[in-house]
């Protein structure tokens, strides 16, 4: 198929992918108004070992897998609930909360997310705090040379975590023209043996068309009968 053709079924039933982008925009943009707003609280854990020993280093980092662990585990939400008071179990609190590891700058980001931002930030906060004093501990127990202390590098930062209508509308917006374009393609699809204009017929046969049976409409039709009528009538006067 040559571009004009592209381009002939684009101007022809563009309005179908135009309509269609617009009615996925406009939902999309809706259905993200009626969501309830969540946020998500982040604070980063930096870990640093008590001497720059490359064994101890790498055994460090090989415990971060662990560290998460502990952080998300049943007793530290439980420690999070009574210092917080919040009204919740802990496979709920432990369902609003998520940790990533980065090995490269050797820190844990902990992710709480709740509809209220102060709620947000509090969790993270205090899971952090929780697993910091929980690895003092842990620390006392062991020899100086081969502690591995843990900082809080940040204060919990609060940013929207859904919905996003902008992301939401554009995705929307470009399902729509997408869709569109497949029911274009297949209307012309459904109609590629129909032949209705010259062009149609020059389209498929592949030479020009020099002419054509005109089409005689229903008022071009009515004065011929007519003028039969009174003829008929005439006629049969004289019988």
């Amino acid at each position: 198929m040559e571009i004009q053709e592209y381009f002939r079924i684009l101007w022809k039933r563009g309005w179908i992918i135009i309509l269609l982008a617009a009615i996925t925009a406009i939902s999309a943009y809706g259905f993200s108004k009626m969501q309830m707003k969540e946020y998500k609280g982040s604070i980063t854990l930096q870990f640093r070992p008590a001497r720059a020993d490359w064994g101890l280093q790498n055994a460090a980092k090989g415990l971060l897998p662990s560290y998460r662990e502990f952080i998300t585990n049943d007793k530290t939400a439980t420690q999070v609930i009574d210092r917080l008071r919040l009204d919740m179990s802990k496979d709920s609190l432990l369902a609003k909360v998520s940790t990533s590891a980065d090995e490269a700058t050797f820190g844990i980001q902990i992710e709480a997310r709740d509809h209220y931002t102060k709620t947000a930030s509090d969790i993270a906060r205090t899971f952090a705090e929780v697993f910091k004093e929980q690895q003092d501990t842990w620390n006392q127990k062991q020899d100086k040379r081969d502690q591995v202390h843990v900082y809080m590098w940040n204060e919990p930062r609060v940013s929207l975590s859904k919905p996003r209508t902008k992301i939401n509308t554009l995705a929307g917006g470009i399902f729509g023209l997408m869709l569109g374009v497949v029911i274009v393609f297949f209307l012309e699809w459904l109609e590629s043996d129909i032949v209705r204009t010259a062009e149609d017929v020059e389209r498929h046969v592949g030479v020009a068309v020099l002419g054509s049976i005109p089409v005689i409409t229903s008022e071009e039709v009515a004065p011929v009968r007519a003028r039969r009528k009174r003829r008929w009538a005439f006629l049969k006067s004289f019988k």
